[in-house]
């Protein structure tokens, strides 16, 4: 009898203990193009229905990405043989002395491996932040007749579709980072609100309120715009004012809304600091001036925006905003303990509690970067670098 060559089919059903004849296949080679992934069964199915796609620059290492996760590609090395062994064709099966024969393509070293890991949205914050949405571009966008652009000028913009080319995220936690970071669609592209431009929308939106005796819990969406549209803001920032300092009265559509006096009392600290150290009482009177009529502000609402510091009988406060800190948990601790070699746990939590890494718990993230100590069974622990 004439030796045919086997597929894998002749080994799936191969009980433990039992033996097959191998042979090399024609076309036996390194076959760099063929890798062995790991993965589980909800993978597996997003795979084969291709519901994933690999995300990263050439000079980047890839991801893989599902539409509501990111996993880092790794590969795991073997010392035991791996055969690679290609499906049968219709001719393939064989036996020989009643034994079938299978044949072997490929003896891979290992197999990739699949590991959750956060989104990299670091680079999302970078691209965006490098050309902010402000003033001097508003008269181009008001204007429907320019058909300049700033592609055209030079300054890179980015697309949905850029973005998700870019950035290695997946769909979902791309989103929340541009809602994080208070992006908007203009004319296609993504972008960040100036901040100072986004100030002047902001004060004309209080300045309406006053002038229509808007209540601050009860605002109406097409009244807002509209006004605001009137004072010749676009409508597309007029709405997107409401979205970055205000939330839905209720979700059943009525389009009402109400202002958080969190996030407008926020905004109001930053302007007044800037990048300056100040004494705690100046500051507090001057943030005062700036919050409107009916609203409070507390120092409370700065947790993770803001630190203070004491030198002799005087304390000052400056920013020092967690929406300046890189997403790694390893950079991040870094940065927090170069800025202070210790933290007290009141004034260390605000800028942890957005750090989300998969597997990985706050007391798991705390004990790998951090020291704890506590000098007294009832003083507050003090967390160091480890």
């Amino acid at each position: 009898m004439a030796e045919r060559i086997g597929g894998a089919d002749a080994v799936i059903d191969l009980k433990p203990g039992s033996s097959i004849p191998i042979s090399y296949h024609p076309s036996f080679g390194p076959h760099d193009d063929l890798l062995l992934l790991e993965a589980d069964d909800n993978l597996v199915s997003d795979i084969f229905n291709q519901r994933v796609t690999l995300r990263g620059l050439p000079d980047e290492d890839a991801v893989l990405c599902t539409k509501s996760k990111t996993f880092a590609i790794k590969f795991v090395g073997n010392s035991n043989s791996m055969f690679l062994i290609p499906p049968s064709s219709s001719d393939d099966d064989t036996n020989i002395n009643n034994r079938q024969l299978v044949s072997v393509l490929k003896i891979s070293p290992g197999n990739m491996e699949l590991v959750e890991v956060s989104p990299r949205l670091d680079k999302l914050k970078q691209l965006l932040l490098a050309n902010p949405f402000g003033a001097a571009e508003v008269d181009a966008m008001m204007d429907d007749n320019d058909d300049d652009n700033n592609e055209k000028k030079g300054v890179k913009l980015y697309t949905w579709s850029d973005l998700v080319n870019t950035v290695q995220a997946s769909d979902e936690e791309l989103s929340v980072g541009l809602q994080s970071l208070s992006a908007v669609e203009i004319d296609g592209y993504w972008r960040v609100i100036d901040e100072n431009y986004l100030d002047v929308i902001l004060r004309m939106l209080l300045h309406n309120c006053v002038l229509n005796y808007w209540s601050f819990d009860d605002l109406d969406e097409d009244e807002v715009v509209s006004a605001l549209v009137a004072d010749e803001f676009p409508s597309k920032l007029a709405s997107h004012c409401l979205r970055v300092f205000a939330s839905r009265v209720n979700s059943n559509g009525t389009g009402k809304w109400k202002l958080e006096p969190r996030l407008v009392c926020l905004h109001f600290a930053r302007l007044v600091l800037r990048d300056e150290k100040m004494r705690l009482e100046s500051f507090m009177e001057e943030w005062k001036k700036k919050i409107p009529d009916g609203m409070e502000g507390r120092f409370e609402m700065l947790e993770g925006e803001v630190l203070t510091e004491t030198i002799g009988i005087e304390t000052r406060v400056y920013t020092f905003s967690v929406r300046s800190l890189p997403s790694t948990p390893a950079e991040r601790f870094s940065i927090l303990f170069k800025h202070r070699s210790k933290w007290e746990w009141k004034d260390l939590e605000p800028y942890l509690r957005d750090l989300h890494v998969p597997r990985l718990s706050m007391e798991g993230l705390l004990l790998k970067y951090t020291r704890r100590a506590q000098p007294k069974a009832d003083a507050p622990p003090v967390f160091s670098a480890r």
